[in-house]
C-alpha cells in the first residue's frame, strides 16, 4: 500500500512553483485556488521571498494549493484508487480534498480563513516553535513541560517539536535533554496549543456551512493516527486541530500496521520524506518537489501494483 503523504507550514521555499505553472492546466487550477482563499498563490508562489511566504496566512493555502496540484498531476498520470492518504498539520486540508471529503474548492476557501484566524492569533502574542531531535522520547517530553512548553509536534522519527512562550523555548535550548539538539523553528507563533485557541471558533463558523462526505479512500487523521470513517467527524477535527498536538508518529505506526509498502509525499516536498528515513525504516520513499519527480512517484506506484 502506498500513503500519499501532503505537507505542514514550513515545507514552501522561494519560487517552489515556477516549474509547475508551465502547464496551462496547473495555472488555472492556482487561478481558481487563489479566488478562493483570498491569496495571490500565483504571485507568492513563484515571485515573493522567503519572509513573505512565511506569513502564516499566505503559507498555509500556498502549500495546501501545491499539495492538491501535485495530486491532481499524479491522478492524471496514475492510478490512485488503491493509495491512502494524509496530511501533516495544515496539510490535512489537501489531504481532505484528495479523500473527497472535501471539494477542492472548499479546502482552498476555509484554509483561507484558517491562516488568517491563526495569523491574528499569533500576533497577540509573542511565542513560537522549536524542533528537539534526537534524545529519549520520556526526557524530551519531560523537558518540554519543565520549560512550560507544548509538545505541539510529535512527528517520530526522533522528531518533537515544541511550543509556546520565547522565555520556554530559551530555557529549553539552554537545558537541551542529554543527546538532543533544540533547533528554532521560522513559524510566526505557536501552532496546535491554546495560543491558537482564539483562531478556532473562526474556523468552526466558516466550517459549519461546508459539505462533507464520507472518505472514499484511506485517510489518517492527526489528532490519533487512526482511519477516518466520518466526513463530519473529520471536518470537526479540522476544526479542533489547531489548538491540539499533531500525533504524527501515531500516522506512522498506523501506516505500517496497514502494510505500508512506500511513500509519496506531495509538494514542496521534503520534511515528510525526511522524517520517514527514521520512523519508517526500509520504506521507499519518493519526494514531488517538481513536475520532474512525478515519473519516480509513478514508478513507485506501478511496482506497489
Amino acid at each position: 500500500m502506498i500513503v500519499i503523504a501532503c505537507p505542514g507550514q514550513g515545507s514552501q521555499t522561494p519560487g517552489f512553483l515556477s516549474e509547475w505553472i508551465e502547464d496551462a492546466a496547473s495555472r488555472s487550477f492556482l487561478e481558481a485556488a487563489s479566488e478562493a482563499a483570498g491569496v495571490d498563490l500565483l504571485l507568492h508562489g513563484t515571485k515573493s521571498d522567503a519572509d513573505t511566504i512565511r506569513s502564516t496566512e499566505i503559507a498555509q493555502p500556498l502549500i495546501v494549493a501545491a499539495s492538491i496540484l501535485a495530486w491532481r498531476a499524479l491522478a492524471a498520470r496514475a492510478d490512485l484508487a488503491a493509495a491512502g492518504v494524509a496530511g501533516h498539520s495544515v496539510g490535512e486540508f489537501a489531504a481532505a480534498a484528495a479523500a473527497g471529503v472535501l471539494s477542492e474548492t472548499d479546502a482552498m476557501r476555509l484554509v483561507g480563513v484558517r491562516g488568517r484566524a491563526m495569523a491574528e492569533a499569533a500576533a497577540a502574542e509573542q511565542t513560537g516553535m522549536s524542533a528537539v531531535v534526537g534524545g529519549v522520547e520520556d526526557d524530551v517530553l519531560a523537558a518540554i513541560t519543565a520549560a512550560g512548553l507544548t509538545p505541539a509536534n510529535r512527528n517520530g522519527g526522533g522528531q518533537i517539536v515544541a511550543a509556546g512562550s520565547l522565555a520556554g523555548l530559551a530555557a529549553l535550548a539552554e537545558n537541551a535533554p542529554r543527546g538532543a539538539r533544540v533547533i528554532p523553528l521560522q513559524v510566526a507563533g505557536a501552532f496546535h496549543t491554546t495560543y491558537m485557541a482564539p483562531a478556532v471558533p473562526v474556523l468552526a463558523e466558516a466550517a459549519a456551512a461546508t459539505a462533507v462526505t464520507d472518505p472514499q479512500r484511506r485517510l489518517w487523521s492527526n489528532a490519533d493516527g487512526g482511519l477516518v470513517t466520518s466526513g463530519t467527524a473529520f471536518r470537526d477535527s479540522l476544526v479542533s486541530q489547531i489548538a491540539q498536538p499533531v500525533r504524527w508518529d501515531a500516522c506512522m505506526e498506523s501506516f505500517v500496521s496497514s502494510g505500508i509498502t512506500g511513500l509519496i509525499e506531495l509538494t514542496p516536498a521534503g520534511a515528510l520524506t525526511g522524517i520517514a528515513k527514521r520512523g519508517l525504516k526500509g520504506i521507499p520513499a519518493v519526494a514531488v518537489k517538481t513536475p520532474a519527480d512525478l515519473e519516480a512517484a509513478v514508478q513507485l506506484l506501478t511496482d506497489a501494483a
